[in-house]
């Protein structure tokens, strides 16, 4: 018989997060997701599941107040919308991780999804985009013969033209992180994540934890000298997660080079997987990278009462 549990502390989030939470990549460390917390602030809800004093199920849900839900742990809200990706909901099968949603008390609204959730009635939130250098014998060239002969002449003369001034890129240097959020902010402005001081704040004790751990990559791109573009990611493993980035628009078209420039040295370095993350931004599957859908799952405020009166510190207990 299951034993549901909920978990409001969160020194006990933590602890049983490092105990039970698969790591499979990036996203599940527990150090990315507190970078995060510490900033939001959510109160966090975990919603365990235990047989015979294991632990089969785990839901980690923070109380979204403004939006009057639960979202997935940290809960960090743009625009309505979460960053962290691969989120779970953790269950020896599809039972137990409806037992989990069954007991949460109050609506939820959980967004990028893996794909385990798609047996629990939820429905494709985005599209994830990754490239396998493995399948091409780590060769990049093998990767460009995908494309037409067309298509690679024409990349090849836009590639050309672009490191006409001088092309040079630099790797590591921290410093360079600084560029990514101006250059991210000038293009975006309001819309861009880094606008919101919480996320800004997060990504920069993301960044420096990453550095500590010696996962930390930063690409800079150099055109005739000056910035042009810089990418933020993390290696974990064998696999290769890009972050964030910003590119000058005084280069028109540098982020084609710089995306170019990650696969060929992935395929260099015999990565298993790069991960480009959601959003298709006109190029990546104009790339012939991988699709992984994502999923998304809400429910009916089924207890306005609780919703109203939560105040994100409900008793630890049995149900």
């Amino acid at each position: 018989m299951l034993e549901v549990r909920l978990f409001e502390d969160i020194e006990a989030v933590r602890r049983l997060w490092i105990a039970h939470w698969p790591r499979t990549g990036l996203f599940d460390l527990w150090p990315v997701r507190a970078c995060f917390q510490k900033a939001f602030d959510r109160p966090p809800l975990l919603v365990t599941a235990e047989e015979n004093g294991e632990v089969v199920g785990l839901l980690a849900l923070s109380w979204i107040a403004e939006e009057g839900c639960f979202g997935h742990f940290p809960g960090e809200t743009w625009h309505g919308e979460t960053w962290l990706e691969q989120n779970r909901i953790v269950g020896r099968d599809e039972d137990v991780r409806r037992e989990l949603l069954d007991h949460v008390p109050g609506p939820i609204h959980l967004r990028y999804l893996s794909p385990e959730a798609a047996s629990a009635a939820a429905e494709v939130d985005e599209v994830g985009y990754l490239f396998f250098p493995r399948r091409y014998n780590g060769s990049f060239d093998a990767y460009l013969q995908e494309f037409s002969g067309k298509s690679r002449k024409k990349l090849g003369r836009e590639l050309e033209a672009l490191k006409a001034p001088g092309l040079e890129y630099r790797y590591d240097r921290t410093a360079d992180v600084e560029c990514v959020f101006r250059l991210n902010l000038s293009a975006f402005e309001e819309r861009s994540y880094f606008h919101d001081s919480r996320f800004l704040a997060s990504f920069e004790a993301l960044v420096a934890w990453l550095d500590s751990q010696g996962m930390l990559r930063v690409t800079t791109v150099l055109l005739g000298g000056e910035v042009a573009a810089v990418d933020i990611g993390a290696i974990w493993g064998s696999s290769y997660t890009l972050l964030a980035g910003g590119a000058s628009p005084d280069f028109p078209g540098v982020a084609k080079l710089i995306n170019f420039h990650h696969l060929e040295r992935a395929c260099a370095l015999g990565l298993e997987v790069v991960d480009f993350l959601c959003g298709d931004f006109g190029w990546k599957s104009r790339f012939h990278l991988t699709p992984r859908p994502l999923y998304k799952l809400q429910s009916p405020d089924t207890q306005p009462a609780f919703r109203d009166a939560y105040g994100g510190s409900p008793a630890s207990y049995v149900i």
